[in-house]
């Protein structure tokens, strides 16, 4: 069998983080989510793998060039949809498929489930369906899909991923998968619905929060780099080569650190703290349910919960990210959201900046003592007292 994983797209809805990346290759317990989608695959037998390339397609080929597994790559030279993106990989296709999304995260097992049918569809409850194809379900078989509907009739969705035979090129007369779908079913033929067990996906970017406490759970302990012997490590926690733990810093698993980082002393890293390497943690800090992606320094005696920080950014002492809870105009609705903040790429933060339910795009920068509350801040601005 074969498979196509789709990782053309952007991800707009989660912006500043896909700015400088594609969302498949944004990091989810120090892995790029694209790599649970490959694992995924190869756990299942599967070593014919195409993978759709599009926005900042240099990144995702070089990543992909690192991976011991041959894969072939297509490009979606415009990201027209997901149907034409499927279309630019048809003339690799020669035997029974999976089409699988490279932003989300799938259970081996439900995988095997799927790709064991002729032609299949993986679905899934979830509480806001309006943000997918909402799937008509008669006798586990799919009568109809309608994407992203105002109003939903039900709460089961399509998460993507699919298992298909070389005749549904034939139903693709749009740029949508989901049109595809409905075109197949108006001919006769059947879809069998199966659902899922563990699907993850990120809609929006404080999503990435849900899938890292998820995913995180999933990794083996490890002790690797220099830890100091009165520094505290409960649970399970993995810590990556050349990483430097000082003396009376409290670590609480599940946690991952990458290499070459330097925490502590007295710092206090929580539960659901995803640190990527090189990064600094600063005397008398504390993190927790957090994606600290690579090369980040965060100042002494600051706190930084329930948060996404991108790539560089210096967040000076007494950085305060806590969780706060508001409402956002998104896509033109009010949305109500929980997080703490959503910091960009190269984000600078002066001593005593404060961030509850804050986005700020990359390459800000903020002089400090600012109280930054429910604010959405475009990239590269300056924001001074």
């Amino acid at each position: 069998m074969q498979a196509v994983i789709l990782a053309a797209g952007e991800g707009m809805r989660v912006r500043p983080l896909t700015r400088s990346r594609p969302k498949a290759l944004i990091p989810v317990a120090n892995r790029p989510i694209l790599e649970y989608a490959i694992n995924g695959l190869l756990a299942n037998g599967i070593r014919d793998i195409i993978v759709v390339v599009g926005y900042r397609k240099e990144h995702v080929i070089r990543y992909l060039n690192t991976l011991d597994v041959p894969v072939d790559v297509v490009v979606q030279e415009k990201q027209l949809g997901t149907a034409h993106a499927l279309n630019c990989a048809r003339h690799l296709i020669k035997e029974d498929f999976l089409v699988i999304p490279g932003d989300n995260y799938i259970d081996t097992q439900s995988l095997r489930r799927v790709m064991k049918e002729k032609n299949a569809m993986l679905v899934k409850n979830h509480p806001y369906p309006s943000n997918f194809g909402v799937v008509e379900i008669r006798n586990g078989m799919v009568e109809g899909v309608v994407e992203k509907p105002d109003i939903a009739t039900g709460f089961t969705i399509s998460t993507g991923i699919l298992s298909l035979t070389p005749d549904f090129f034939n139903c693709i007369e749009s740029n949508d998968i989901t049109d595809a779908i409905n075109a197949m079913l108006l001919k006769g033929e059947k879809i069998k619905a199966v659902p899922a067990d563990d699907w993850q996906d990120a809609i929006y970017p404080w999503d990435l929060l849900t899938m890292n406490r998820r995913l995180i759970k999933s990794v083996a302990p490890r002790k690797s780099g220099t830890i100091a012997k009165n520094a505290v490590i409960t649970g399970n926690v993995n810590i990556g080569h050349g990483t430097d733990i000082g003396p009376n810093t409290v670590i609480e698993g599940p946690v991952i650190i990458g290499e070459d980082c330097r925490i502590g002393p007295f710092c206090t890293i929580m539960p659901g703290s995803s640190i990527g390497s090189r990064v600094t943690i600063e005397p008398y800090s504390m993190t927790g349910n957090a994606i600290i992606m690579n090369d980040v320094t965060i100042g002494s005696h600051s706190r930084v919960r329930d948060a996404v920080i991108g790539d560089g950014t210096v967040l000076k002492d007494h950085v305060s990210v806590s969780l706060s809870e508001s409402f956002m105009e998104i896509e033109g609705s009010l949305m109500k959201v929980i997080f703490g903040a959503i910091i960009g790429d190269k984000v600078s933060a002066g001593p005593h900046t404060t961030f509850e339910g804050a986005i700020v795009g990359n390459n800000v920068s903020i002089s400090g003592g600012k109280r930054i509350v429910s604010t959405e801040l475009a990239k590269d601005s300056l924001m001074v007292i």
